[in-house]
């Protein structure tokens, strides 16, 4: 199945790069643009009332970024499905990954100078389920996005946000990971997001898009789904301290480490490469430092300030898992001077909170 939405991937883009009249005009306007200086480095930074287009504004990442770029002075736009709940000042467009002239309309509405694009599916365990939907959202779903700002005849810087899961099992020594190091993706959503990495720079080299691939780690902190490992983990701990559940958790492997970065730092390095990023460049954002899962759970028991008994479910299990993953940070810090400054404790002390305010309140 899999292999089928990658040759449908293919084919859309072959189609689209083999329509002629579509290609001349475009490779002609940007052709132009960049003959005359209009380049994003040499405009958009220097507008007063910068226009910002937000795709998974309501999601976890996405809705820290609408807070960290509240406070910039911009004109935010979300692009969303439905019409949403949204902070004050804030404009919500309709529009659909996977529906190019509703694209093209938002686009057209926003004029954006910037998009920071996040929207996506991004569990691993539902992509085992819904392979097709994963790659048509993640994959086309970005060249749709592209395509609707080439249709509109703009020119505005594009962070492209994909994943650290695209590298897979890597051995040991292939740590930290770094830009260069080969994807292999064990999974249909490491394969949706290599297809779209790939995306950015062929868009890139062809039209000379001001457009730039952030490649996180695993980001953690408030606001985050229940299906992912901290909220998971910290769900079932509020619920034992509250006296809600007996002092048993549920789990799935304990042994694999992963790169934790809190969200906030991470839609800080997205602003920053917004600021600073080099167009056509892929950046990691990460901390640099391997976390065992099992010092996530014994970090926010103790927190807590309970006694856990562990059990392990088969359910939590995915089908392949990574043992470990981490990554250099070293190329956001050279070009941006990013660097995450919120500690684990305080991300899981944040998360832990959090879900003790949700299980009193329901």
């Amino acid at each position: 199945m899999i292999r089928r939405e990658l040759k449908i991937i293919e084919r859309s883009a072959r189609d689209i790069f083999n329509s002629r009249n579509k290609f001349t005009f475009k490779a002609n306007y940007w052709s132009q643009r960049s003959k005359n200086g209009e380049g994003i480095a040499q405009d958009w930074r220097l507008k007063n009332h910068m226009r910002v287009l937000v795709t998974g504004a309501t999601g976890f990442a996405g809705s820290h970024l609408v807070d960290h770029i509240a406070t910039q002075g911009t004109q935010i736009y979300v692009l969303v499905r439905k019409t949403p709940h949204v902070p004050s000042g804030v404009i919500a467009i309709k529009g659909d990954l996977t529906d190019p002239a509703s694209l093209k309309t938002a686009i057209a509405q926003a004029k954006p100078d910037l998009i920071y694009h996040l929207a996506g599916q991004a569990d691993v365990g539902r992509s085992w389920k819904t392979p097709a939907k994963t790659l048509q959202i993640n994959a086309i779903g970005t060249i749709n996005l592209i395509e609707a700002v080439i249709e509109n005849k703009l020119n505005p810087r594009i962070i492209v946000v994909t994943s650290g899961d695209i590298y897979g099992q890597q051995p040991p020594e292939a740590m930290p990971i770094t830009e260069d190091c080969q994807p292999k993706a064990y999974h249909p959503y490491g394969v949706s997001k290599i297809a779209a990495s790939q995306l950015v720079h062929i868009y890139y080299q062809r039209y000379k898009l001001d457009i730039i691939e952030a490649r996180p780690f695993n980001h953690i902190g408030p606001r985050q789904a229940l299906g992912f490992v901290v909220p998971d983990f910290a769900s079932q701990i509020a619920a034992i301290k509250l006296g809600q559940q007996p002092p048993c958790i549920q789990v799935g492997s304990l042994q694999a480490q992963r790169d934790f970065t809190d969200v906030r730092d991470m839609v800080a390095a997205y602003a920053s490469l917004a600021d600073h990023g080099r167009a056509g460049e892929t950046y990691l954002i990460c901390s640099g430092n391997p976390i065992p899962i099992r010092t996530i759970l014994d970090t926010l028991a103790d927190i807590a300030g309970i006694d856990l008994r562990i059990e392990q479910d088969p359910q939590r299990m995915r089908p392949s898992d990574t043992p470990l993953l981490y990554g250099s940070p070293a190329k956001i810090k050279q070009d941006t001077g990013w660097t995450p400054k919120i500690s684990l404790y305080d991300s899981l002390t944040a998360v832990l909170q959090e879900w003790e305010k949700i299980l009193r309140h329901g």
